[in-house]
């Protein structure tokens, strides 16, 4: 399961920066709007410690993490949706993704111009926001327009969706984002495929002159430019020079933390002399549906599912103590799959 998370934000506040960071990837950094222009995309591998000591145990010849896509595109500036900048075009390019993150500028540098005259998180959130806001209006306008006269032929179809457009609309208007609307599950399916930018889970994350990264319930805080610096250095020497300033774990492996929550995922593992192997589902998933992730016949064909914690796996080494001892747990179809389980499926033919 491959996710797709998308970076906005204005000009100038540290996207790319941040990209190149997460992705090492080389991407134009400079100090004026528009640098990014067409869309950077990279993947990474979600950072989890939990795989190597499974691959020690099991004696796995290789290690497969979940991976990440980052889309960077163009910053947004206020009244970008009357054609301002570049205007909002470039949103486009994030529709498919599964989550946002905003990045929104919370340092002073005399070198790095603000699009805005000065530093306002606060006042630079809302009008990303809003840009978001109005993107999604005239998506829903538009729509609505179209299908006018399919709701005239009376199309029981166009005319749910239409009432859920109409209820899409009267939010947007008000500035509202759709994911504080609340939406059926029939209302929310009949507008899916049109991919409403306010309707994804979004973080906001501060990027600060502090280097210290800090989280509470809504913000993180993240300062770019050292995540920029700690991607250059060999894993340990990125360990030393993040504990110099106190930092227990880099942004990165932070926001991706973030990122899992807000779309309420988790993982679970596979773990053999093969390999061992990270899957992602959402949480509250059953064992068919994980086995699903491997392989569609998996589910289809589910017979039961043999689970142990990674960590208890782990301290027995391997599974061959865990079965002598009895660590090993037969699950059936109704089992709701947990973050750390390490699953052997069994399946029919």
């Amino acid at each position: 399961m491959s996710l797709k998370i998308g970076f906005i934000g204005l000009p100038n506040v540290g996207k790319s920066t941040l990209f190149r960071a997460i992705t090492k990837k080389q991407v134009d950094v400079e100090n004026y709007p528009f640098c990014t222009i067409d869309p950077n995309v990279g993947t990474v591998v979600v950072p989890d410690n939990r795989l190597e000591k499974l691959a020690e145990v099991s004696s796995s010849e290789k290690i497969v993490g979940t991976t990440i896509e980052f889309v960077d595109i163009a910053g947004l500036v206020k009244e970008a949706h009357k054609g301002k900048g570049l205007g909002n075009k470039f949103l486009s390019h994030i529709r498919e993704v599964d989550a946002l993150v905003q990045v929104i500028r919370d340092f002073e540098d005399k070198d790095i111009s603000h699009v805005e005259g000065g530093v306002d998180p606060e006042r630079d959130r809302d009008l990303i926001d809003l840009e978001l806001i109005v993107a999604d209006l005239q998506t829903a306008e538009k729509v609505k327009d179209k299908i006018e006269k399919e709701v005239k032929a009376g199309d029981k179809e166009a005319m749910f969706k239409e009432r859920a457009l109409e209820k899409a609309i009267e939010a947007l208007r008000e500035e509202r984002r759709l994911a504080d609307i609340d939406f059926s599950k029939e209302e929310k399916e009949a507008i899916k495929e049109l991919n409403f930018l306010t309707l994804k889970p979004i973080i906001y994350l501060r990027n600060i002159s502090s280097k210290e990264v800090r989280e509470d319930s809504e913000i993180l805080e993240i300062n770019a430019k050292v995540e920029d610096e700690v991607a250059e250095l060999p894993p340990e020497e990125a360990r030393q020079y993040l504990a110099s300033f106190g930092i227990k774990e880099s942004g990165l492996s932070v926001l991706i933390r973030r990122c899992f929550h807000a779309l309420s995922l988790i993982s679970f593992f596979t773990s053999g002399e093969k390999e061992t192997k990270a899957w992602t589902v959402e949480r509250g998933s059953t064992a068919p549906v994980a086995a699903g992730k491997i392989h569609s016949d998996f589910q289809k064909n589910f017979i039961r599912a043999e689970v142990i914690s990674w960590s208890e796996l782990v301290n027995l080494g391997g599974w061959t103590k865990a079965r002598q001892e009895g660590k090993v747990k037969d699950k059936g179809k109704d089992y709701i799959v947990k973050d750390g389980d390490v699953i052997f499926f069994k399946t029919g033919r």
